[in-house]
């Protein structure tokens, strides 16, 4: 399935909410990713992105036919991790199984690769996410290690994983 990766715009709201407000994404996202996700929420997300500075952090929007149906980020660290990125990312769900996630992880690598000085992306996927996880390996992230036990998530104690890619 053909889609792009684009800058967010205020009209990408109403697709936000749409794809955004599902309890499957949001039990597998930090808990800053609201649910349900409201107007508001698509509205105070879009003007952070709108403002965000691009050399603290990059967000696009995962395009399909003209509609945004996910997102992808990066985060770029301080100090002395000042070298590594995190990625996030999240896609609606009536596109899962398409390849979508995982071309659009690679694409943002290789942007970020191609325009910052940065050796190492990394993602912490929690680890009974089989799909996000799949994703990364299919991007070429390698599995670095399980956290046992580092997440609290809806009044329950998981793993997470830690998965890297490296400049080549």
């Amino acid at each position: 399935m053909e889609f792009t990766l684009r800058k967010w715009a205020g009209e990408d709201a109403p697709a936000l909410v749409k794809y955004a407000s599902n309890k499957k994404i949001a039990d597998n996202l930090r808990d800053g990713f609201p649910h349900p996700y409201t107007i508001n929420d698509a509205w105070a997300f879009l003007q952070a992105t709108l403002n965000a500075d691009e050399a603290k952090s990059l967000y696009r929007a995962i395009d399909v036919g003209g509609e945004a149906v996910g997102s992808a980020g990066i985060f770029f660290k301080d100090n002395v991790y000042r070298k590594s990125a995190e990625i996030g990312y999240w896609l609606g769900e009536p596109f899962w199984g398409n390849g979508i996630a995982t071309a659009a992880i690679r694409l943002m690598c290789e942007e970020v690769f191609k325009r910052r000085d940065i050796v190492r992306i990394y993602a912490e996927p929690y680890a009974h996410n089989a799909a996000s996880c799949r994703a990364l390996t299919n991007a070429g992230f390698e599995l670095e290690g399980v956290l046992r036990q580092s997440i609290y998530k809806n009044g329950v104690i998981f793993d997470s994983c830690i998965y890297a890619k490296l400049r080549t």
